[in-house]
């Protein structure tokens, strides 16, 4: 465990986490929307620090980044949890699992430090945090970023954008790129698949854009939620 960042202690050992839209209040013994930060007494806990669930070394464009080094490869790692909980998530078995069911997942320590050495020695121009959300583990990814751009390596953040502005201001330092998974374009959308909204996603990247991290997008098409032409358009006019 790692006492997380990003938090405040209110009365009655409640906590409020300041690291995603969520902004969830915590009472004791309770977990945050993304199943992997817990109340203990008063202190907010992340409780996947330095336990991976998936370290692989991918082509940069599976992240999929196009334009920011295009043909290199990209140590890849991520930790369980979300904050969103789509129904057609590809990495469900890892994205929606708790972390009091990860004795059936394979979760194998590993620091920051690393995480950097196999970036190094698999000839890694970078570390992206991915697969599932990186902001549930922020305090690991910023750690991680931290040493790093230490080495010279870029960072790479695959998100859905329901960070909170206080949680990119803390890693603009380090976050060289991203890639926003715009799921919809309605808030409603979001808020029935997601359990989400659609304004915090369009700030962070907006945000992100003005702090001068690459941005590129990605809107998966789901047939009959997200594919009419009128919200196909309403997300080319956002980007424009």
């Amino acid at each position: 465990m790692k006492e997380a960042f990003l938090y405040e202690k209110l009365d009655n050992k409640v906590v409020h986490c300041r690291l995603c839209a969520h902004r969830c209040r915590i009472r004791d013994g309770a977990y945050g929307v993304c199943g992997v930060r817990q109340n203990r007494d008063g202190v907010l806990y992340s409780l996947v620090f330095g336990k991976p669930v998936a370290c692989n070394v991918d082509p940069i464009e599976k992240k999929p980044l196009y334009h920011f080094l295009p043909g290199s490869v990209s140590l890849s790692i991520a930790t369980l949890g979300c904050n969103f909980h789509c129904g057609f998530c590809q990495n469900w078995e890892i994205s929606q699992s708790r972390k009091e069911e990860s004795s059936r997942q394979d979760v194998r320590g590993r620091t920051p430090e690393a995480v950097v050495e196999a970036a190094v020695k698999n000839k890694c121009v970078s570390i992206s945090y991915t697969y599932t959300e990186p902001t549930v583990y922020f305090e690991y990814a910023y750690e991680t970023a931290r040493l790093a751009k230490k080495k010279g390596l870029y960072n790479i953040f695959v998100t859905n954008g329901y960070m909170s502005g206080e949680t990119l201001e803390m890693i603009r330092p380090f976050l060289d790129a991203v890639n926003v998974d715009l799921k919809f374009f309605r808030d409603s959308s979001y808020r029935k698949v997601c359990g989400g909204s659609l304004q915090p996603v369009l700030d962070s990247i907006a945000l992100m854009k003005q702090m001068g991290v690459w941005v590129e997008l990605t809107t998966l098409v789901v047939p009959g939620q997200n594919d009419s032409s009128g919200e196909l358009r309403d997300i080319a006019r956002f980007i424009a």
